[in-house]
């Protein structure tokens, strides 16, 4: 085991519409994609796209969209660990002009214990805080081994606080900050204080702002994509944590400024695309995002 990931499955149908039918109406939209979803789960493919197959424990369900996604991990090569639910859960997405609209359906009623996995040669652990239970273990028992921990920090669950305390790279979104009443700045202080090396504050069109070891505070803009090839943020920030955990293990002595800068060329090239499968970058759709869009320093 190289990485290993822990989340919930989604499904997720993405619909292009102009117009969302009511009451007795119906619509055809213009485009859809169907694929895996869900946070860290997304991240998984993301990693093994780049060329580092994980580990994922997720849930999974014996029906026909559980069978799709098993046949969708194997394609990548991602090891599934099953938490078995007795349906699979789906999410309808809907971009609208650079945001997204989700309904989703879940279940997250365990029907067993997470498994007990052998962390042997595991080097990265990734979270979104999904199967609370499970994240907080293994979370401790990646910190007892000298494992990287990361934590997808994109809202307030259960957990959230208990498992900063194990989290080496914590990434969170702005919603998070809005959920704790703190602001984005006092949120880097926050999460430096609970003792994480790395902790960043996403901040959708405007970068991130993440704050190192040391305590020094540093921005990162997000790149100046044309707003007309904008066609689906969703599962953006999610290849952006694939990306940086792919980052960190293949390049692992580079710094956190050229990992975040890596990821950033990720989630400026899924935005571009429809739907979490055609929005997972090569190593050379990223140089060529770079080329396009970074600025030299």
């Amino acid at each position: 085991m190289d990485a290993l990931f822990i989340g919930q499955t989604y499904i997720d149908v993405t619909l292009v519409a102009d117009a969302i039918p009511t009451g007795d109406e119906k619509a055809v939209a213009r485009d859809h994609s169907v694929s895996f979803g869900g946070n860290a789960v997304t991240a998984a493919f993301a990693c093994a796209k780049l060329g580092i197959q994980p580990d994922l424990l997720t849930s999974l369900a014996p029906d026909w969209l559980g069978r799709m996604f098993t046949d969708m991990a194997a394609r990548y090569g991602v090891f599934v660990h099953p938490r078995p639910v007795k349906r699979s859960s789906l999410s309808f997405v809907i971009p609208n002009n650079g945001k997204r609209a989700i309904l989703r359906a879940r279940d997250d009623a365990y029907l067993h214990p997470y498994p007990t996995l052998t962390l042997d040669g595991c080097r990265l652990l990734h979270l979104d805080g999904h199967q609370a239970d499970a994240a907080l273990a293994y979370a401790k028992a990646c910190r007892a081994r000298g494992i990287l921990t990361s934590l997808d920090g994109g809202g307030l669950r259960s957990n959230t606080e208990e498992l900063l305390g194990y989290i080496d790279v914590a990434v969170v979104a702005e919603r998070l900050c809005e959920q704790m009443e703190l602001t984005p700045a006092e949120m880097l202080t926050y999460l430096h204080s609970r003792g994480c090396k790395i902790g960043a504050v996403t901040l959708g069109e405007r970068g991130l702002i993440w704050i190192d070891a040391a305590g020094v505070t540093h921005a990162l803009p997000a790149l100046a994509v044309p707003s007309e090839k904008v066609i689906d943020t969703n599962g953006a920030g999610d290849i952006f944590h694939g990306a940086y955990c792919y980052a960190a293990l293949a390049n692992p002595d580079g710094t956190w400024d050229e990992h975040f800068r890596f990821a950033r060329a990720a989630s400026a090239h899924a935005i571009q695309h429809l739907g979490n499968e055609a929005s997972l970058p090569t190593l050379a759709d990223i140089a060529a995002v770079r080329a396009a869009y970074e600025q030299r320093p």
